[in-house]
């Protein structure tokens, strides 16, 4: 079995500023996640038998959607900055990343992938937080506050991958398995 996910990657020239905003979240008990490894997931696939990895390329190619810009831009957090569990920067244009997205969601349900049930929210995780003291819990609120309007900058999207998630002690490594132009 292969862990798998669909998403955009962030340009090479984000992974600087991404490591600037999470420097703001040092001592405050959050699990970074590696700038090089940040990406826009549009789809969690979970664990799939390697023989189907073909199908499941083939499928992705079929998706119809041109390229766009995009702005990455704002931290945030899910579900709430008081109550965070992922810290995130977000991704606009929102209505190009849903219509991306559902053209994911359509090409893999054939293939027996369910729908998510959750609305879809263009984002890329920076940090996950775990259990965390209320004094530490403020600090991190502040800091998402301080951060929300911040750009990260402008890319163009204009492919999506097949990524393989290999989890270690040190986080997870992503191997891309197949890369579908728009």
């Amino acid at each position: 079995m292969i862990r798998t996910f669909v998403a955009v990657d962030l340009p090479e020239s984000f992974v600087g500023t991404i490591a600037e905003i999470q420097q703001e979240f040092r001592g405050i008990n959050v699990k970074l996640v590696d700038p090089e490894q940040v990406h826009i997931t549009l789809k969690f696939l979970g664990d799939v038998q390697e023989k189907s990895i073909p199908d499941i390329c083939d499928a992705l190619s079929g998706i119809e959607c041109k390229p766009f810009s995009a702005t990455v831009h704002g931290v945030g957090a899910f579900p709430k900055p008081s109550y965070a569990r992922v810290v995130y920067v977000g991704a606009s244009p929102t209505d190009a990343f849903k219509r991306l997205h559902a053209e994911v969601e359509r090409v893999l349900k054939p293939l027996g992938f369910k729908k998510e049930k959750r609305a879809f929210t263009p984002h890329a995780t920076i940090a996950r937080v775990k259990n965390i003291p209320d004094d530490r819990r403020k600090k991190l609120v502040g800091v998402i506050e301080n951060q929300s309007l911040i750009e990260v900058g402008k890319m163009t999207v204009g492919a999506i991958k097949l990524k393989k998630s290999t989890l270690t002690l040190k986080g997870a490594i992503h191997e891309t398995l197949t890369e579908v132009y728009l």
